[in-house]
């Protein structure tokens, strides 16, 4: 694809690309349109209607023909003028020798001509000749475009887009919160800028390097900086734009790119969504001859067939690297994994600080209170909120962004959009009120729980309330009393509507769900059971970035009796949880109530009202 010397960080588009229109392609194109027009016009214009023999004869009775032409076939063409005035062209067929015909049109003073009927041949050729004549002018103005660039018919040609910097490149200044990765990615650089050094060493680069991250962390913003510090060329390209319906195109596709970083060396070449195509073969329905697997194929011939000293480096970006087939990720292909994790709460700060560069902040905004609530959050998600808040107080007429605008903009990512104009029934508000409450007080004085920050009342998103928990610290392990105690909390809404109503509601749905997952994975996958200590028994959550998956999977490896042990198991486990939370809300039942009638006061309750009335009476930890 050619490059265009002033483009910034742009993809640059094809020679031929919608502008001034080629004069030998217009020229025929026209041609052609009006060929087909005065075509068309004049069979319009000449319209014959067919008329039986006997209808022939009635014409002639009444005087109506005023002449005909006689072919040596039997037929007869002819026009005819109606009584009201109107000329109407017909033609017929003799069906039998009629020798009083002649004599009769003679007779009425009709004019007669004859002539020779057509050979079937040529009148074929009559009928087709403008549909050939149409046809090759289309060929000709396409074939016309393409040597000047256009992109019709090529479609094994690669669909990357070629990236230059003119002075505004993306360099590792531009991306925060990675330091382990742009460390590891810094010797990629080093080999781009001086493969002197390494070679006199003898040492010999990674071939390829897959960046692996849940979405949102940055690899595809990684690659182009890696780019932009080695000052070299960057093609990309997505995975799925090497599959389409046409077998062998994904291939073609494949060998096209290669071949563009080879002309353009040293460069990067760098895959994004590389699960895409690069999936384990054999699970597609075609089998051997499925046209990703035959891309996937061609996909690791490539990365075998470039020499390593070539100053050619690919870079891929996945967040499923456990769908990938083992043939791309051993040494010689994709030699070296480099983990794009989410960022820390310094690399957070960096990140809110990198985003809001052009968003003007009130001088009492902290951006390290901001990263220290977002725990767990990716560098999309940062940007997002920070593009959040200035919308937010735009909306409320300011102009500065204040800390209150990133707090509403944190629960809008967290809990959903605020439905201000949903109205509860008196009962369904003062049950969402102890709901929450319940939540509420289980979380503040459970063991290592994450903080309440926020309870209220009003609905946002599918939530009729919530209560949000930030966490003060990143954490990267999780006890087996923790995930109890997340159990106990999510529990403690059901329970308190129990408490007040005598029964249960729909409500608790999303908790229960919650909690019965978390029940599960402390027995198949933590190995947490007293009967299956140290034991996984699925394969559930291995290997995937981040320690999480990005779609429901529960792939069983153990017998039916097995099965049966684990329902009851987490039933049990529930159940414990269930039974000592409901001790400790009956026990501070008073405090409960005062945390609901706040609630239902003031809608909301932010972490200094809630602490000042559960500090009015001490509880004990749960």
């Amino acid at each position: 694809m050619p490059l265009n010397q002033n483009d910034n960080q742009k993809p640059v588009k094809p020679a031929y690309s919608g502008g001034k229109p080629n004069p030998f392609a217009l020229f025929f194109f026209l041609v052609m349109a009006g060929f087909f027009i005065f075509y068309f016009l004049r069979n319009d214009t000449q319209t014959v209607q067919e008329a039986a023999y006997s209808d022939f004869l009635q014409y002639l009775e009444r005087d109506e023909i005023t002449r005909v032409k006689i072919f040596d076939n039997n037929m007869i063409e002819g026009e005819r003028r109606t009584q009201g005035g109107e000329t109407i062209r017909f033609k017929t067929a003799i069906p039998y020798m009629d020798p009083e015909l002649l004599p009769e049109l003679r007779a009425r003073n009709i004019i007669i001509t004859g002539a020779m009927a057509e050979s079937l041949p040529w009148r074929i050729l009559i009928q087709t000749l403008p549909w050939l004549i149409g046809l090759g002018l289309i060929f000709l103005m396409f074939r016309n475009m393409q040597g000047t660039g256009s992109r019709a018919f090529q479609f094994g040609k690669s669909k990357a887009k070629r990236y230059h910097d003119d002075g505004k490149k993306i360099t590792f200044a531009d991306v925060a919160g990675q330091t382990d990765a742009k460390y590891e990615l810094q010797e990629v650089v080093s080999f781009l800028k001086n493969p002197q050094k390494f070679t006199k060493m003898g040492a010999r680069i990674p071939k390829g390097v897959l960046l692996v991250g849940m979405p949102g962390t940055g690899k595809t913003l990684m690659a182009k900086a890696v780019a932009g510090e080695a000052g070299v060329n960057f093609f990309h390209m997505s995975g799925s734009d090497f599959v389409e319906m046409f077998v062998g195109v994904g291939a073609s596709r494949v060998r096209d790119l290669f071949e563009q970083g080879r002309r353009s060396a040293p460069c990067i070449v760098f895959i994004d969504e590389l699960d895409a195509v690069g999936r384990t073969r054999g699970a597609g329905y075609g089998g051997g001859h499925d046209e990703r697997e035959q891309t996937l194929n061609q996909l690791l011939v490539e990365m075998d067939g470039f020499d390593g000293t070539s100053g050619l480096i690919i870079l891929a970006a996945t967040n499923r690297p456990d769908v990938l087939d083992p043939a791309l990720l051993r040494p010689g292909r994709f030699d070296r994994q480099v983990l794009v994790d989410r960022p820390d709460l310094k690399g957070r700060e960096e990140i809110l600080k990198i985003h809001s560069k052009g968003v003007k902040l009130a001088p009492a905004v902290e951006l390290e209170a901001v990263a220290r609530v977002t725990s767990g959050f990716s560098g999309a998600d940062l940007a997002n909120i920070v593009n959040e808040a200035a919308l937010l107080a735009v909306r409320a007429g300011r102009r500065l962004v204040e800390q209150a605008d990133f707090n509403e903009a944190i629960e809008k990512t967290v809990a959903g959009l605020q439905k201000k104009t949903r109205v509860l029934k008196p009962e369904e508000r003062k049950l969402t009120a102890y709901h929450e409450a319940g939540h509420a007080l289980v979380a503040a004085f459970t063991p290592n729980a994450d903080p309440v920050q926020k309870i209220s009342i009003i609905p946002r998103g599918f939530a009729l309330g919530y209560t949000l928990q930030m966490p003060v610290e990143d954490h990267f392990t999780i006890t087996r009393t923790e995930l109890l105690g997340k159990i106990g909390i999510l529990l403690g809404g059901r329970i308190a509507e129990e408490m007040v109503s005598g029964e249960y509601s729909t409500g608790a749905a999303n908790d229960l769900t919650k909690a019965t997952d978390i029940a599960r994975k402390m027995i198949t996958d933590y190995g947490m059971s007293d009967r299956f200590r140290n034991v996984a028994l699925t394969s559930r959550g291995a290997g995937v970035a981040g320690g999480e998956r990005q779609e429901p999977m529960f792939q069983r490896e153990y017998a039916e009796s097995t099965q049966q042990y684990v329902d009851e198991e987490i039933a049990r486990v529930v159940e414990t949880q269930y039974v000592k939370t409901k001790e400790f809300l009956e026990q501070y039942r008073d405090t409960l109530d005062r945390v609901a009638t706040a609630l239902l006061e003031k809608e909301t309750l932010d972490e200094k009202e809630f602490k000042a009335i559960i500090a009015q009476q001490p509880i004990a930890v749960c």
